[in-house]
């Protein structure tokens, strides 16, 4: 027997049966509950959408009060351990792990599309010399819309695919010439002979003449991020790339608005925030009368805390293991010293325990591309970098689900009705 929700309206007195799927209710079966046969109809209202689901996936799963991830069913944990980024970014796309020979054409169709074109290394060159490398990227990416204008033809699954192998290897190259145009330095095209992140870390370190070879340790630490940054469900940024997805605009146009919203401070920028905290307090002496504000309400705790996990964030426990090991290679940063004892007061003092305060992966992430010699304005570029593999996953999902709509929220409105106009010479 089908399972309902039995709703009375006690304005009317009538009575209805909503019928309940995967715990849910859809919004539409409220329309009939009315006073008047005229009326519109009942809507959810929901801002921020805090439980309204508005979509069905099999991409990631989230359970915060658990505080479990899993991308297509696979812990967080295990993928980290044992996996690479792009066995992940084939996961993430395909809905399995690759085998060998799956994993290595999914490499060779990448290393074809790593190049960019001569006029978008051009357009990056006329940037302000100080231009933030986030503006940067999101501006370029979404000028690559006008080099594939085939690109619009996004119902077609081949099409597709092409769209996104061009995406996922040009990503790394525009991130990495957006580093080296802050500092100043030429661009270092992409060698197709080395691996997805060890290529980023030599396009953005190498100086002419240099052989530049990144430390194993610290590619893997990178790696291991990149993993931990792929996808996590619906946020803010996904949401936006579904969005724009949903009026079949070219995925390099969608990817520039999800980027966007990543851009912001609430979003991608959170680590940037937990290293500003970091730095104020300097010294593990002034941690203690640092968080008797934040109790008092004087200042905010960055790096703690999460909109969906009301327990440890998985990926804070990996990112904590893989500051370790960073920073046996490049030495330690003091500032870790500040963020463990931060750590350690807030998984014992009542007052953060009582509001479920735990690290997230935003609170170590920072320290390691620091260590890495990464400067804050490149935190939100980082992010984007393996996100882009979340976002087309969740964007290509869209696009084949029969039941997505272009997105278009109700509103209640609150304003003025039926006014007259009134001459400027009488207002």
């Amino acid at each position: 027997m089908p399972e309902t929700l039995t709703i009375t309206d006690n304005r009317t007195g009538k009575t209805y049966e909503i019928p309940i799927d995967h715990d849910t209710v859809r919004a539409m079966d409220l329309r009939q509950i009315k006073v008047q046969d005229d009326e519109f109809g009942m809507m959810t209202y929901d801002p921020g959408y805090t439980n309204s689901a508005s979509c069905k996936s099999e991409v990631t799963y989230i359970d915060g009060d658990k505080g479990i991830l899993e991308y297509r069913g696979y812990p967080i944990e295990q993928l980290a351990e044992k996996s690479s980024f792009m066995e992940v970014a084939y996961l993430l796309l395909n809905g399995d792990l690759p085998n060998g020979g799956q994993l290595e054409g999914w490499q060779q169709s990448l290393s074809q599309h790593t190049i960019v074109h001569e006029n978008i290394k051009r357009q990056m060159e006329s940037f302000r010399y100080d231009a933030h490398p986030m503006g940067m990227m999101i501006s370029t990416v979404a000028a690559l819309s006008t080099f594939y204008p085939d690109a619009k033809a996004v119902r077609c699954a081949d099409n597709r695919k092409l769209q996104i192998e061009r995406l996922m290897a040009k990503i790394p190259t525009i991130a990495a010439f957006t580093f080296r145009h802050s500092q100043g330095h030429p661009y270092i095209y992409p060698s197709n002979k080395l691996g997805y992140t060890e290529n980023f870390l030599t396009m953005m370190f190498r100086m002419v003449g240099n052989d530049y070879v990144p430390d194993p340790a610290i590619v893997k630490a990178l790696d291991v991020l990149f993993i931990l940054h792929a996808d996590h469900e619906q946020n803010c940024s996904a949401s936006v790339m579904r969005a724009i997805g949903s009026s079949e605009a070219d995925p390099y146009s969608a990817w520039a608005g999800a980027a966007a919203a990543l851009y912001g401070p609430l979003h991608g920028g959170a680590n940037e925030a937990v290293l500003k905290m970091l730095n104020e307090i300097g010294d593990v002496s002034n941690v203690p009368e640092y968080m008797d504000r934040c109790k008092n309400g004087e200042l905010r705790l960055m790096g703690f805390g999460h909109r969906v996990y009301k327990n440890y964030d998985p990926r804070a426990r990996i990112i904590k293991k893989c500051a370790d090991e960073v920073f046996e290679v490049t030495g330690r940063n003091p500032l870790l010293d500040v963020a463990l004892e931060l750590e350690r007061i807030a998984l014992e003092d009542e007052y953060f325990v009582k509001r479920k305060l735990y690290p997230n992966v935003d609170f170590y992430s920072g320290l390691i591309y620091q260590a890495i010699g990464l400067p804050v304005a490149m935190f939100p570029v980082l992010f984007a970098i393996p996100r882009t593999i979340g976002w087309l996953a969740q964007w290509a999902e869209s696009l084949e689900d029969k039941e997505q709509r272009i997105q278009r929220p109700r509103q209640i409105f609150l304003g003025e009705r039926e006014r007259n106009y009134v001459p400027r010479n009488e207002r």
